[in-house]
C-alpha cells in the first residue's frame, strides 16, 4: 500500500493555471502508477489523468485533454497535474489514487484504485 498526499490546490480565475502535487510513500511507492480524479459537488467522483510511472504513458479525459498535463518525478516520489486555461467547470476537490499497474482501459475505473489522498480544493471564478 501507498500513502497519497495533495497539495496546490486554491482559488483562481478563469484561465489561469495552477499545479497539483501528490506526494507518494509507503512500500509499494516505487512500483504504483498514479491518477488524478476531481468531484464537484452533487456529482460522482470523475478521471482527469493518469499516468505510468515506468514507461510514463499517460491517459486523459477528453474534457482536461490539450489543457492539463500530467508528469511523474520518481526522484522525488511526486506525480504533478499542470492545469492550464482553466475554466469555472473544473472546480472540485482533486484526488490522486495508486495502484499497481495502470493501462489504458483500467485508467479511468475509479473502483479499481486501492489508494487514496485526502484531496485537495480547486475553485476557479468566472
Amino acid at each position: 500500500q501507498v500513502q497519497l498526499v495533495e497539495s496546490g490546490g486554491g482559488l483562481v480565475q478563469a484561465g489561469d493555471s495552477l499545479t497539483l502535487s501528490c506526494g507518494i510513500s509507503g512500500r509499494s511507492s516505487r512500483t504504483s502508477d498514479v491518477a488524478w480524479f476531481r468531484q464537484a459537488p452533487g456529482k460522482e467522483r470523475a478521471f482527469v489523468a493518469a499516468i505510468r510511472r515506468s514507461g510514463g504513458n499517460t491517459y486523459y479525459a477528453e474534457s482536461v485533454k490539450g489543457r492539463f498535463n500530467i508528469s511523474a518525478d520518481n526522484a522525488k516520489a511526486t506525480v504533478y497535474l499542470q492545469m492550464n486555461s482553466l475554466i469555472p467547470e473544473d472546480t472540485a476537490v482533486y484526488y490522486c489514487a495508486a495502484k499497481l499497474f495502470i493501462t489504458s482501459t483500467t485508467a479511468a475505473h475509479v473502483k479499481t484504485y486501492r489508494d487514496w489522498g485526502q484531496g485537495t480544493q480547486v475553485t476557479v471564478s468566472s
